[in-house]
Formats: structure tokens, sequence, C-alpha cells
């Protein structure tokens, strides 16, 4: 299991006074977070991750998220069902999928899309689910938080063939190089930056990250997964999102603070969040 960052071992890069970071993409609903969750909450704020979208990925995790959204103004949530967890899909449950996404708080669905890694669930059926969520997604005009692991082609085919989409989205933890990134943009898409990017041999993701616009990158942690360097192997948490945010500036040859700054009018104008 991961283990907790400590947070006196490695100092934050330092920012700006004032300068805001929105986390696009964390699991807070997550066991790994249970023994010292308001600690993380408060880590965050300390370092200026004002922000945090809490992402369903099966329907008891959606309801998760949009109860701790209820409870802090500062969190937001995401309704959908993994690839990993659509075998377990029943007759009922897009109604209730439906229903959830009606909350306030929820500002996109997902975490949807394929993953050929683990294969948890048939390719036909993680397919089947994929393009019934897309089209869920579009009716309810919400952005789309897409998950593609070792399956960009059969991505972009649906996603290409569901278009457009008014409502944006975005292709979480991006993994693709610049050709792929393109693709993805020309859907209207944002792309969303993890701490694999921190990673020495993430040079496809780093180079991709020199040549995507800035107008068109959010950050994540995926938290508790994923890591940055240097706590690469730890738990991961939302102020960490500051080592994403350091490895995307120097990459860009731009400040810190200019990252944060797009990138949180980005997030906050794809996800509808007040004040945007």
């Amino acid at each position: 299991m991961e283990k907790p960052a400590k947070k006196t071992e490695i100092p934050l890069p330092v920012s700006g006074h004032g300068t805001e970071l929105i986390d696009t993409h964390c699991h807070l609903d997550m066991s790994a977070y249970a023994a010292d969750f308001e600690a993380v909450l408060a880590r965050a704020s300390a370092a200026g991750v004002s922000r945090i979208i809490s992402v369903g990925i099966d329907l008891a995790s959606s309801r998760r998220a949009i109860g701790l959204a209820e409870q802090h103004a500062g969190i937001y949530a995401t309704v959908g069902v993994h690839p990993h967890n659509v075998a377990e899909l029943g007759a009922g449950d897009y109604a209730e999928l439906r229903g959830l996404c009606a909350h306030p708080k929820v500002v996109a669905y997902g975490e949807i899309g394929l993953d050929y890694v683990k294969n948890y669930a048939p390719v036909a059926l993680q397919k089947e689910h994929f393009i019934r969520q897309v089209a869920l997604a579009k009716e309810l005009q919400l952005p789309l938080v897409v998950h593609d692991r070792e399956a960009h082609e059969d991505i972009m085919e649906i996603l290409e063939g569901a278009g457009p989409f008014p409502a944006g989205g975005v292709m979480h933890c991006f993994s693709g190089d610049g050709v792929f990134a393109r693709r993805v943009l020309a859907l209207g898409f944002h792309i969303s930056i993890p701490g694999v990017v921190t990673f020495a041999k993430a040079e496809m993701l780093q180079e991709a990250v020199r040549e995507i616009p800035l107008a068109s990158l959010i950050l994540e942690t995926d938290g508790p997964f994923l890591a940055p360097v240097p706590y690469r192997g730890k738990r991961n948490e939302p102020r960490l999102l500051l080592f994403t945010a350091q490895k995307v500036a120097e990459l860009k040859g731009i400040s810190l603070e200019e990252v944060a700054r797009q990138t949180t009018i980005n997030a906050g104008q794809l996800f509808a969040l007040e004040g945007w």
C-alpha cells in the first residue's frame, strides 16, 4: 500500500502569494485518505490547491464523491463507471447514474473509457458501456472525463464518431504523443497532465507537454495514485500537484505562476466552477 507523504520530507516548490491550483482528478473517497482526510484537505489549501474534483469510478464512489462535495465547498464531484467496473452495471443502474448527475455539484461525467492493460472487463463490454455513457453525458450536457490505457485508436474512433461535444471533455492522465494530442484537441477536449510527467523516463509525455498549448492543459494528481517525483511510490495527494505544475513550467520555459494561473482558468471554465 502506498504510504502517506510526510509533510516535512521535501519542501514544495515555491509559488507566488495567492497562486491558485485546481486538482481536476482525485479519488478523495478512497480508503487511502480515511485516516487523515481533513489533514489532506488542510495541506492542499496551504499549498494553494483551492479546489479538488473527486472522481467517481462506479455508482458507490460516485455517491461518495457527491457526499464529500456536499460537505466541503472546495470539492466537486463527477459521476461515471470506470472500464474496470462496467461488468457490475445492472439494468437499472443507468437511471441512477442519470439521477446522480442532477446534483448541483456534479461538474462532469466520468471516469469512463477503455483500459486494455488490466482487462477487468471484456473489451466488447467496455466499448458498449463507453459508448452508452458518452451518449448520456452528451444528453446531460456534461463534460467527459475519459480514461485511456493502451486504447488510443479505439477511444478516438468512438469519440470522433460521437462528436461534437459542446460541453467539452478531458483526456485524463494523458499518455500519448504530440500527434495523439492534436487529435484530442480537435475534439475540443482539454488534456490533463498527471505526476507521471515528472518521471525521468516519461520523455514522450514531456515532449507532448512542450507542444500542447497551455490554454488546453489542466492538471491532476489522480491521487492516491501516481505521486510525482520526489514522492514517487508514496501516496499522492492534492498538495503534491505543485510538483506537476513546476515540471510543466520547466518544460514550457515559463513560470510556475503562469502555469497555475492558466490551468486554473482552463479548469474553471471547462467544469463551469463558481466564478467562471
